[in-house]
């Protein structure tokens, strides 16, 4: 979690005053600073660059030209992790940042050693570890587990270490609960040792972490270095900043776009949020609903193709479908999350008389169009993936597009230095995430060791007698209560143990399961009362953290339902013929932007609450794209017209600005 953001801002007063504007994407935001982040400098700060840099060309080297036993990797992934981590996040609030304490020195020296211990020991540990441990075993993982929960408390706040260690207290006083909650305990010895190994940190989740997350951070900051990233922006400003409303709809557009390499919700925000709230605030929209869309439309990024996030690597992994699959599942989703979006938006827009910004204001479409060869990287990324290249063949090589296509002009070129600088920040940007998969493994272990996932699956199968919706009704609320607080990749380890496999077991097929709890452990980010995205957000807007959380849900309201709508029209996921899907997500527009209307009670024009309540109805039936429900949801639409027509309405007649 962020607990305080440090925005850099460069130059953006001069747009606001109506000079022209050759890239808003200049001015983005990539950076933010955590109070406890050290800045290095003289031959510590040169030693940890060296690092960071030689841990993300390892990593290249082994996963595309030599592999290697799977603990011993993720031991020397987490390693470095560790050493860049320790070095760069301090414990506590330090007066000389650039110095570090003696404490770390030994943290940073315990996680090296811990590496060579699992190396040296490889062949007794994989027999021994959790069965019948030695003292020194135990010793190891105990340290190790401890490491890697104060790892994460530096990197992501107290939420996840504090969730893991109630797991790990469950593991011990199991015995003594009642009911699903009780099992029959575990020694110290072969717990640590089990949850230090395979079955928990270097489980999925460091698996993952180890050969995709941190090669597409590594991209991702490529796609910064080779200005990919500020291109997204500037392209979102031309587009769509001109519109009503514009620098909004352009959070839309540039939260998605950049959300696809970002790997976290909060992060997103703060990149994209620096530019984009400011410039809301500026046309009219209030601070508190300038903040929340950034945060709603910055939540989406996690579930925009090609990458979404990390959580959906994980995915891949558990149930073991190629990533493309994924891919392909999530577009139609992630294309009705955005639109719902948009739509609140653009009513509010209406409701309030907002314009966009000047044509001055805004970059030059020519310019734009002259630089679209900044996208070869993602079409490279797509069409590889899609085509059944490997994620790492496919990440490797969208990495040397960036830097190839970097070269086209020298408004991008990246040298020797910006190569390095690009394998640094990969690096280093890559520890939380790192550390949030770790700790998240410590919560996976203990999950599989005690059995209290499958608990969990039987009791929603005893809700889903005879009721799905109740049971689905169940998992999103157990899915978005685990994930607050966490990062996506956490949130979405932790329901993808706990409640997919009950759904799988009720009947429905893993990718629809698992995709229906990862859109949940997702917007968890904007859902009060712990929505960090959207608390990020008001730090940036300067307004009050839970109306922005609350405002966030609000705008996002649609996106609660496009996980039914997808669990009840499996076309939605690309999961029938082409006139299905075709039909499927018209009926799905027509009840988002109905859901929009009814919500911000404006529907050519202010209405009646009972016309609200009308065209909610009308909006959930369209979720089921059925022609009976459809014709009765079309039918609804044109009673709240009727109603229209005898009821005043609870406000007065506003003129519609021209766009």
């Amino acid at each position: 979690m962020i607990t305080n953001v440090d925005m850099i801002y460069k130059g953006g007063h001069k747009s606001m005053q109506g000079e022209k504007v050759e890239s808003y994407g200049d001015k983005l935001s990539d950076n933010y600073l955590e109070t406890n982040r050290r800045q290095l400098s003289g031959f510590v700060g040169t030693l940890f660059t060296v690092i960071a840099i030689f841990t993300s060309l390892i990593h290249l080297y082994i996963l595309n030209f030599h592999p290697m036993e799977p603990w011993v990797f993720r031991s020397i992934h987490l390693s470095l992790a560790s050493v860049i981590g320790f070095a760069l996040f301090s414990g506590w609030r330090q007066r000389n940042k650039s110095k570090i304490h003696m404490l770390d020195w030994l943290a940073i020296l315990a996680s090296v050693l811990i590496s060579f211990y699992i190396w040296i020991n490889l062949s007794e540990l994989q027999f021994r570890a959790g069965v019948l441990p030695t003292t020194s075993d135990f010793i190891v993982s105990l340290v190790g587990v401890i490491l890697v929960l104060e790892l994460t408390r530096r990197t992501s706040g107290w939420a996840l270490p504090v969730l893991a260690f109630i797991f790990i207290l469950y593991a011990f006083i199991g015995p003594y609960l009642p009911g699903i909650l009780h099992h029959n305990g575990y020694s110290g010895e072969r717990f640590f040792s089990y949850i230090y190994g395979l079955n928990g940190i270097f489980g999925t989740t460091i698996d993952v972490s180890s050969k995709y997350i941190l090669l597409f951070i590594i991209f991702g900051s490529f796609l910064v270095s080779s200005k990919v990233g500020n291109y997204f922006v500037d392209f979102s400003f031309s587009i769509a900043g001109g519109l009503r409303g514009g620098p909004a709809k352009v959070a839309v557009f540039s939260s998605g776009l950049m959300g696809m390499m970002n790997g976290t919700s909060t992060g997103n925000v703060v990149s994209t949020g620096s530019l984009t709230i400011p410039l809301m605030k500026r046309v009219g929209y209030r601070p508190k609903f300038a903040s929340a869309i950034e945060a709603t439309a910055s939540t989406g990024g996690q579930i925009m193709p090609p990458i979404m996030g990390a959580g959906a690597f994980i995915m891949a992994e558990v149930i073991g479908v190629p990533y493309s699959e994924i891919m392909i599942a999530a577009i139609i989703p992630a294309i009705l999350y955005f639109v719902s979006i948009y739509f609140m938006i653009d009513l509010e827009a209406v409701k309030q008389g907002l314009s966009g910004l000047k044509r001055s204001q805004l970059p030059s479409f020519k310019k734009i169009l002259k630089r679209s060869y900044l996208l070869i990287p993602i079409i490279v990324l797509f069409g590889m993936l899609l085509s059944g290249y490997s994620i790492v063949r496919s990440g490797t090589v969208t990495i040397i597009t960036c830097l190839v296509v970097s070269w086209f002009s020298k408004y991008s070129r990246m040298g020797l230095k910006a190569t390095l600088l690009a394998l640094e920040n990969g690096a280093k940007n890559a520890v939380q995430l790192i550390a949030v998969c770790a700790c998240a493994g410590i919560i996976v272990g203990v999950i599989a060791l005690t059995g209290i996932g499958q608990r969990v699956s039987n009791i929603l199968l005893g809700v889903a007698d005879g009721n799905i919706l109740l049971a689905l009704f169940f998992a999103m609320i157990i899915a978005i209560i685990l994930g607050m607080g966490m990062p996506t990749t956490a949130a979405y380890a932790i329901v993808a143990s706990v409640v997919a496999p009950g759904l799988v077991q009720i009947g429905f097929e893993p990718i629809i399961a698992h995709m229906f709890v990862f859109y949940y452990a997702v917007i968890s980010a904007i859902t009060p009362p712990v929505a960090v995205a959207a608390f990020a957000a008001a730090g940036i807007g300067g307004t009050d953290p839970m109306k922005t959380s609350l405002q966030a849900f609000r705008l996002g309201i649609a996106a609660y339902i496009v996980p039914f709508m997808f669990v009840y029209s499996t076309p939605l996921l690309m999961m029938g013929s082409a006139m299905e899907i075709t039909l499927g997500v018209i009926t799905s527009l027509i009840g988002i932007y109905l859901l929009a209307a009814a919500v911000q009670g404006y529907f050519f024009g202010y209405i009646h609450w009972l016309q609200r309540i009308v065209l909610l109805g009308a909006s959930l039936l369209l979720i089921n794209a059925t022609l009976f429900w459809d014709v009765i949801g079309l039918c609804l639409i044109l009673l709240s017209f009727i109603i229209g027509k005898f009821l005043s309405a609870t406000e007065p007649e506003k003129t519609v600005p021209k766009n």
